[in-house]
Formats: C-alpha cells, sequence, structure tokens
C-alpha cells in the first residue's frame, strides 16, 4: 500500500529513500478524472458549480482546516512543490528543483522565474521568506501550517530566485510539508493581512484561480486567472484553467445536493450520502472515491478532564466502539473501520485492530474497576455522580451526526451516558485551542506519519491536552530521523502508545466520495485527497 518516491531533480542518494508517501487507492466510477467517456478534445470556458456540506468560514489556505473549504481555497495558490496521489513522487511546482542536507536539517529550493501573484508583484525568495516567518505567527490559527515549520530555525535568501530553509534539528516531513495547501505561497501584501483580514477577505495567490466573491455560509466564487503559466509538474495542461469560473455552493442537506446533482443544478457535490449512492449511480453521474490518508476519524478526549484522566475510563470507550457498524451503516461504501490512529494509506501505518476490537465485556470490567457501577437506568455512577460524556461536534460532513449517534448507542451499551454538542464549523478551531470540550468528533488528513506530531505532541499545540511523556520522545525522532526504517520503527511506536494508552479513540477510516456529472472532465484529487481543478473541463 505505499511507494517510496524519488526526490526532485538534484536530490542526494543518502535522501532517496527519506520520505515514505502513500499510494492512495481510487475506486468507483470510470477512472480518477471523473470524466464519462470520450466527448472530444478538451475545450475551455464555462462555469463549474460544485455544492459542498459547509463552510468553515475562512479563506485563507494557511489557516483552513476543514476539506469542504481547501477545495475552493486550494485553486487560489500555488504549492513550492506537489505530491503525486499514485506514487508519492514529490515534484516541482513554484521550485523547479531543490536539495536537501544529508541530515535533513537545510532545504534549499529554486524558484522558476516569470511566477506572478494576482496583484501583479513577482514571486521571489523574499516571498518565500515572508510566509515561512509569518505562518508560525499564526499560532493555533494555523495549526497545520504552524506544525509543519516548528523546530524552524532560519529562511534565507540566496539570491533572488533562491532561498534556504534551516531547521534546528533533522526534519524529515518537510519536504512532503511544502506540497500541501497549509504551506501554499501568497504575496508579501497578503502576508501582511492580519489573520482575520485573510479569513474574510482571502488571499493573494500565485494560483490558477483568484477569488472573486465569499459570501459566509452561502458560497465562494471563483475566476480563471488570466496568463498563469507555471502549473505544477503533474497536470496536463499548460498555462491558464479551462474554466472560466468555479462557484461553491454550501449546501448543508446530502439528499438536496445530490438531488441538485441529478436535475443538473450543480456539476458536483462532496461528501455524497451513503442512502444517495443507488440514485446516483443509475443516472449522469460518477462517483469519485479515494482514501484519505492521515489521522482517522474518532473521538479526540481532552485527556486533562477530570473523567478522562484515568486510563481504565478511556480504554473502556476505545473497547465500547463497533467500528465496522459504523463504517457498514453510516459511512460510503468500501470505508474501512480504523485500525489504528493513522488511516491505512498513510505512510508507515501499523495494523492495531487486535487492540481496537469491540468487547463490551472488557469495557464493563474496566469500568467496574474503576469504581463506576451501574444504576437501575442503565448508567453507571460514582460518588452520586453520573457518568456522563459530551461530545462536541461539527456540520462540516453529512455522516457526522448519525456516526455519533451509534457510538451515543454504543456506549449506552457499557453504561457510559453521551450527551452530542453541535457548534457550528466555524467555532472548530476556537473550541480546540481553548480546551472548552470534553471529547471532540474529528479527523486531520496529510499523507505522512509526522501529523501525530503536530496533533499529539506535547511539545506543540497539543490539542488533546495529553501528559509529557516517552510519547513526546518518539514523536520528536521519527520526524529527526533520516532513515527510512528507524522512521518506521518508530511512527509505529507512537501509535501503539496512542492506543495502548488510549490517548485518541480511532473510529474509522475517511474516505472522500464525490458525485460528478458526467460532463466534467479531469476532475482530480490530490495527494490529500482533495480536488485539484486547473485541469478540468465542461463538455
Amino acid at each position: 500500500m505505499r511507494a517510496l518516491p524519488s526526490f526532485g531533480p538534484t536530490r542526494r542518494s543518502s535522501l532517496t529513500a527519506l520520505l515514505a508517501t502513500g499510494l492512495l487507492l481510487t475506486a468507483c466510477g470510470s477512472g480518477g478524472d471523473g470524466s464519462g467517456g470520450a466527448s472530444g478534445p478538451a475545450r475551455s470556458g464555462g462555469t463549474l458549480t460544485f455544492a459542498v456540506g459547509s463552510d468553515s468560514g475562512c479563506v485563507d489556505p494557511q489557516q483552513v482546516g476543514s476539506n469542504d473549504t481547501i477545495y475552493s481555497v486550494r485553486q487560489i495558490v500555488d504549492s513550492l512543490t506537489d505530491q503525486n496521489p499514485k506514487t508519492g513522487k514529490i515534484v516541482p511546482w513554484l521550485a523547479k528543483s531543490w536539495e536537501v542536507s544529508s541530515d535533513a536539517k537545510t532545504f534549499t529550493f529554486h524558484l522558476r522565474s516569470g511566477v506572478t501573484f494576482s496583484d501583479g508583484s513577482e514571486l521571489t525568495a523574499q516571498v518565500v521568506k515572508d510566509n515561512f516567518d509569518a505562518v508560525p505567527k499564526l499560532g493555533a490559527l494555523g495549526t497545520l501550517a504552524e506544525g509543519y515549520l516548528s523546530g524552524l530555525e532560519s529562511t534565507t535568501v540566496v539570491d533572488p530566485l533562491t532561498v534556504k530553509v534551516t531547521f534546528e534539528q533533522s526534519n524529515a516531513q518537510f519536504l512532503q510539508a511544502t506540497s500541501t495547501h497549509s504551506l501554499g505561497i501568497e504575496s508579501s501584501a497578503s502576508v501582511q493581512r492580519t489573520p482575520q483580514q485573510k479569513c474574510a477577505d482571502g488571499v493573494i495567490g500565485s494560483g490558477p484561480f483568484v477569488l472573486k466573491q465569499y459570501v459566509q455560509n452561502q458560497s465562494i466564487t471563483l475566476a480563471r486567472r488570466t496568463g498563469y503559466d507555471w502549473g505544477s509538474a503533474l497536470w496536463s495542461k499548460k498555462g491558464a484553467a479551462y474554466l472560466d469560473k468555479v462557484v461553491f455552493k454550501v449546501v448543508p442537506e446530502s439528499g438536496v445536493r445530490s438531488g441538485s446533482l441529478q436535475s443538473g443544478q450543480v456539476d458536483a457535490i462532496g461528501s455524497v450520502g451513503r442512502a444517495d449512492e443507488a440514485a446516483l449511480k443509475g443516472g449522469q453521474v460518477t462517483l469519485q472515491s479515494r482514501a484519505n490518508p492521515g489521522v482517522v476519524f474518532g473521538l479526540g478526549l481532552n485527556n486533562a478532564r477530570p473523567l478522562l484522566k484515568d486510563a481504565r475510563v478511556r480504554r473502556a470507550i476505545v473497547a465500547a466502539v463497533d467500528r465496522k457498524q459504523i463504517a457498514d451503516t453510516v459511512f460510503p461504501t468500501g470505508t474501512r473501520p480504523a485500525t489504528s490512529v493513522l488511516a491505512h494509506t498513510t505512510p508507515d501505518w501499523t495494523d492495531l485492530s487486535a487492540d481496537l476490537a469491540l468487547d463490551t465485556a472488557k469495557a464493563k470490567s474496566l469500568l467496574d474497576a474503576a469504581g463506576w457501577k451501574t444504576g437501575s437506568d442503565g448508567i453507571r455512577a460514582k460518588g452520586g455522580k453520573k457518568l456522563r460524556l459530551t461530545i462536541t461536534w461539527f456540520p462540516n460532513a453529512a455522516t457526522n451526526q448519525p456516526a455519533l449517534e451509534l457510538v451515543q448507542q454504543q456506549l449506552k451499551a457499557v453504561g457510559i451516558d453521551v450527551v452530542l454538542k453541535q457548534l457550528q464549523v466555524s467555532q472548530f478551531s476556537t473550541t480546540v485551542q481553548t480546551g472548552d470540550y470534553e471529547v471532540v468528533w474529528t479527523n486531520v488528513t496529510r499523507s505522512d506519519p509526522d501529523i501525530l506530531r503536530s496533533s499529539f505532541s506535547t511539545r506543540l499545540t497539543n490539542f488533546y491536552h495529553l501528559p509529557a511523556g516517552s510519547l513526546d520522545s518518539v514523536l520528536a525522532a521519527q520526524a529527526a530521523t533520516t532513515d527510512t526504517a528507524t522512521r518506521a520503527e518508530l511512527v509505529g511506536q507512537a501509535q501503539k502508545l496512542l492506543v495502548q494508552n488510549a490517548y485518541y479513540v480511532p473510529v474509522v477510516e475517511l474516505q472522500t466520495q464525490l458525485g460528478v456529472a458526467k460532463k466534467v472532465h479531469g476532475l482530480a484529487f490530490d495527494s490529500g485527497s482533495r480536488v485539484q481543478l486547473h485541469d478540468t473541463w465542461i463538455g
């Protein structure tokens, strides 16, 4: 399930196999491009209307973490590199070549000439430095981007088109990080805007589309960038994009999105509901599915809360969840139950399914040992207090509520009362940053196992308020090693520590499923299972 990429045009041989990346699977439909069969040569023009389920309340790629919004903002910015979704190979984009030092502390990028941002300013090494100097200042507002640059020592302008990025210690994950939307490059003028300004008004990028209008919770409208001529090495079309315009409409109800696609009101939809699959398969629609790498959907526990400080309670929750029932009942066909904190498509994934097996007897025994006794209503109590957990969730996917309702039933079967608390998608970052939750339903997509460090290290943001311990050292060591075998072993250790200590409750792998009208061609997934629209056309 994994492939080792070669590095860019000037790689050092000692690092050729450094970055293991996932070979991710495409399933369903007529292939990865969403085309419904031959329909003549590709043609320019037209508007693609894409219905998504939610809006994160921000249109800055460096701050956004919700897939529904990433679909649009990814089109506005280019990255230094790109990652082949089939092989994992890191390829040129804004950087035409690069070198990595033998200890993976220093990354030197040689930029393409002639690249401009939509405000007319030019891409230079100074612009890249401005971006990488500013990202850490986002703090919790840009948790993904900040994590990718953790340990940054300096960004140096070598010459107008050469920039050197140096870390305090070996940083195996950084090259892949430069391919993500989170480190998409913005113009220097854009960097100078406040995070709040960028969220509300958008950013100035060099991407194939520009932001024309953003109406929060309603729509994001993009227009083709004229003169664009510096696309990723992975793209088949040279020059500007085919589409004149792309409109992302926010349509929260899965059934309404599906109906709109069937009737031709929209051309593509995100988050296809399982109940809608059969109807969509029978019409002029292709279903495109792709497994997401990274941290699986699960229950993010606030390990600092009194109830969840007890490892027996946490382990009881892990044992009480029936992952297969949730995957088979709620999620798109082909979705897999979680077998680790990482999805199986993530590099260095370790199969811990035995530790995640449904075992209600074990769950009850653990709760008994922790002093929680079953009451007449079936809910456990101790010292006159009910065993009650509040799970906070956000409506950024149609599967969230039904999945959690099943979790609620499963935990009740072992005596845990669960309250489901819905907040707005725009409240996600604040909720996690402040720790104002007991349990949160979440996942994070990334095609590198360092996502574990970004998510769980107490030396970084520590979203889940884990206690400092041996996990921190293991996570730091895997990020620092340049030996692929050693890194794989350390990533495996980290997964085992997370599961065995039940710091996080893995539930189900995310599988992105889109519905695409057969008249739409070239709508492709990138390595993070988000969409890339430069090569997309309608005909």
